[in-house]
């Protein structure tokens, strides 16, 4: 995407913060003075961004918030597009960072163990795991989105906002236990919150870190089918990380 001049970036990171209202006024400030544009939201769980501008202001951004040691381990997903694909700047406090109403999952406290995604290709290239086990992928994403595109052989519930995903998950428990589970979701931060839920109840559960935007960022197309759904106005993205003809 040589010819594309805006960045955008995508992360979230699950660490406490004690003053999320604080961080709201501050980083407005600054991601506005950069010129930046799209949301940050701030919990007491954590922070989650969507942002996007010049690459240098973009990055600048970042890197000024990786200085605070609370988001030092702040991964990015950088991708690429001709305009800015949001109309403005909001930061906003929440109750959680992404909503699942489950306040006895606390990523913040420790991440579910996570799959790379140069691991799950050998496995799906092999049909197994290293030890041999089934490998099963569950999608954690609201069923509009999946209907974008997944990965082939996923495991869809049809849930339509985050918050059904734990009775879903409850309910088809049998089916999973004795494999090797592997959930995701757009950038990571759903599946995170899953596969905590997922292994306090007796499943094998991993994370695909990075998301579906890391998968497409190393592996590209490999064991997938369509495009991934996003929440700008590119409206999806191909596994080149381009937005889709159309959007």
């Amino acid at each position: 995407m040589a010819s594309a001049s805006t960045l955008n970036v995508s992360a979230y990171l699950f660490t406490p913060l004690d003053d999320p209202a604080a961080l709201r006024d501050a980083l407005r400030e600054q991601a506005g003075a950069r010129g930046l544009r799209g949301t940050i939201l701030l919990a007491e769980e954590g922070i989650n961004l969507f942002l996007a501008g010049s690459a240098d202001e973009v990055r600048g951004f970042v890197d000024d918030l990786r200085t605070d040691a609370r988001f030092a381990a702040l991964q990015t997903k950088e991708s690429w597009s001709d305009a800015v694909p949001f109309g403005a700047l909001r930061v906003k406090v929440k109750r959680e960072i992404i909503r699942m109403d489950r306040p006895e999952v606390r990523p913040q406290d420790g991440r579910a163990p996570a799959v790379s995604p140069e691991t799950l290709r050998r496995w799906l290239d092999r049909g197994s795991d290293d030890d041999g086990r089934e490998v099963v992928l569950v999608d954690t994403r609201n069923a509009f989105e999946v209907d974008y595109g997944t990965f082939a052989g996923a495991l869809d519930w049809r849930i339509d906002r985050f918050t059904q995903f734990p009775a879903a998950a409850s309910a088809h428990r049998d089916e999973l236990v004795g494999k090797t589970v592997v959930s995701f979701c757009t950038g990571g931060i759903r599946c995170e919150k899953a596969a905590l839920y997922l292994r306090d109840e007796g499943v094998e559960a991993y994370q695909l870190d990075g998301g579906i935007l890391g998968w497409f960022d190393a592996q590209g197309a490999a064991h997938w089918s369509g495009d991934c759904f996003v929440f700008d106005e590119r409206e999806a993205l191909d596994p080149a990380l381009a937005a889709r003809v159309g959007a």
